[in-house]
């Protein structure tokens, strides 16, 4: 599973680490979040290219987006088989840089989040999988969705399902649509080795799509922790209403 994910490694290291054409300047991003543009990697007419995507695949097949459900996660193992994605992996693999994602993991008051990030601390490149839906009036949307896999024994204490990465010596490999050859880009779907991620618990701040900065990522206290967690309501003391007086008037007091 992946739901949000940061990208905060300077513009001109990821454009010498995925190999891209353009020189795109954009800032930090520590909270990416499904239906907003993303950086996308992919091989068009030969050589590499920056193109940004909405995170949410929509088939070009789709009449009506609005009737159909966001595609932000497909599983590697029946990519082949999903009429949703069964031609954007045979034609479309792309790649998304990221430098680390979240993911939460459910405790006895409430899910709390955590940020994984590779042990070296370089980028990673996410496997995506893209698709252009043209509209009936001839609008065009190029969309985006990250490929899954069953976690390891090591990350699946946090969840049961990872994003593919693809190291980048397989960067070739997985953009290269020419061939059609499926099974060569099939077996690069596996998790990453146990050992290659690390993480650690973050604020729920991050659940707040609108929050948006460096302090996301850092590791949280235990009394944040204990601060962020929610409160016992207490049930408010039932007023006692003293009896009436035979001089009040036939008033209650409250006092």
């Amino acid at each position: 599973m992946c739901g949000r994910f940061v990208i905060t490694s300077p513009p001109a290291a990821l454009r010498l680490i995925f190999g891209y054409i353009e020189q795109p300047n954009f800032p930090p991003r520590h909270n990416v979040a499904p239906t907003q543009p993303i950086p996308v990697v992919i091989v068009e007419n030969g050589a590499r290219h920056f193109r940004l995507m909405r995170w949410g695949l929509l088939p070009a097949w789709v009449k009506d987006p609005r009737e159909f459900s966001l595609l932000i996660n497909a599983r590697g193992e029946t990519v082949l088989e999903k009429p949703a994605f069964k031609n954007a992996m045979k034609r479309r693999r792309c790649l998304i840089p990221a430098d680390g994602y979240y993911e939460w993991q459910g405790s006895e008051k409430r899910k709390r989040p955590h940020f994984i990030h590779r042990r070296d601390g370089s980028p990673i490149g996410l496997a995506g999988l893209a698709e252009t839906w043209i509209g009936p009036n001839g609008e065009e949307l190029d969309t985006v969705a990250i490929v899954t896999a069953p976690a390891g024994a090591d990350l699946a204490v946090l969840h049961h399902r990872v994003p593919v990465t693809i190291a980048p010596d397989d960067f070739e490999r997985w953009l290269d649509c020419r061939a059609d050859d499926t099974e060569t880009a099939m077996a690069l779907l596996a998790p990453p080795q146990e050992g290659e991620f690390v993480w650690h618990e973050v604020s729920t701040r991050v659940n707040r799509v609108a929050n948006d900065d460096a302090q996301l990522v850092l590791p949280i206290t235990a009394e944040e922790i204990a601060a962020e967690e929610p409160k016992p309501v207490k049930k408010a003391a039932a007023r006692k209403v003293a009896p009436v007086t035979s001089d009040d008037s036939g008033q209650g007091s409250l006092f």
